[in-house]
């Protein structure tokens, strides 16, 4: 069992983790990547520490990240968590969409916008829309599209998806057709970037937020934006054809993935590290799909 050298006492991560990546995100130093899995390397030393914890406790997939006792505290379940005042983090990543991230946009007037999804859960739904109603659920492409529907239904939403990746959501209210960039609402442009799969999507917002889906991510690695080669399900050749097309048009501040570390960047230099990937990604030829291979 990863993790269980801390003993029953202390945080654990249990043998149920499938190294996603999401709790290493959230707390950083106290949670790293042991042997292909996911372990509490260092227990909290202070309050905030132990939040952090709680936060990649109630983000894991498998719920594997267990504290002290063996019992999670609901009441300490920080999720929508606010990335700044425009953007929340959804917590609760599903098994059904391998553990992906998905995002609140908030807009003018008090509405929001749920970019891929969490869970599915009535109560969670409430929560997301306790600030306000939440118009549109914008799918990034097939992998994250378990729980759509039902999020859309609830919230009285359009859900929307593009036409390369339809069959993993037949039943979407709004279509992307084609590579032309679609606008969703003011300040919100849908980018059809294929490549992770035939209709992998980015969505933009207010020239300041790019929600990738699994197209590209921050790596700690790398401290750099990358393309995670070795899942590019559909086409590494066609996603490099996408970056090169989009990387010197393509403006924002907030990288804000599916999977990989979200990242704030100066906006001068998001065109000349794309452009930079778009070069790196062109040099690349397909491989076998392997997820240990990732540089998270």
């Amino acid at each position: 069992m990863a993790g269980s050298e801390q003993g029953a006492h202390g945080w654990q991560v249990d043998a149920r983790c499938t190294n996603c990546d999401a709790a290493r995100q959230l707390a950083p130093g106290l949670i790293a990547e042991v042997g292909g899995r996911s372990a509490v390397v260092r227990q909290p030393r202070d309050a905030a520490e132990t939040e952090r914890l709680y936060a990649a406790a109630h983000a894991c997939p498998t719920r594997s990240v267990r504290p002290p006792g063996g019992r999670l505290d609901a009441a300490r379940d920080p999720f929508p968590l606010a990335l700044d005042g425009t953007v929340a983090l959804c917590g609760h990543n599903s098994p059904r969409t391998a553990g992906a991230n998905s995002y609140l946009l908030r807009r003018p007037g008090g509405t929001s916008m749920m970019v891929d999804t969490p869970r599915w859960s009535p109560v969670l739904a409430a929560r997301y829309e306790a600030s306000g109603p939440v118009t549109d659920v914008l799918l990034t492409h097939r992998d994250h599209a378990a729980h759509g529907r039902r999020y859309a239904d609830r919230f009285g939403a359009r859900l929307w998806i593009h036409e390369g990746d339809l069959d993993a959501a037949p039943d979407a209210d709004r279509v992307l057709r084609g590579t032309g960039e679609t606008r969703i609402a003011d300040g919100v442009l849908a980018l059809p970037f294929p490549g992770h799969t035939p209709g992998s999507v980015l969505y933009l917002a207010d020239d300041r937020y790019c929600f990738s889906g699994d197209s590209f991510y921050w790596s700690r690695t790398t401290a750099d934006i990358e393309v995670a080669e070795s899942v590019t399900w559909y086409s590494i050749r066609e996603l490099a054809a996408s970056l090169t097309r989009t990387a010197d048009r393509l403006r924002f501040e907030w990288l804000l993935p599916g999977h990989g570390d979200r990242r704030r960047l100066p906006g001068e230099e998001t065109t000349s590290r794309l452009e930079r990937l778009a070069a790196r990604t062109r040099a690349l030829r397909p491989r076998p799909v392997d997820f240990g291979a990732v540089r998270w």
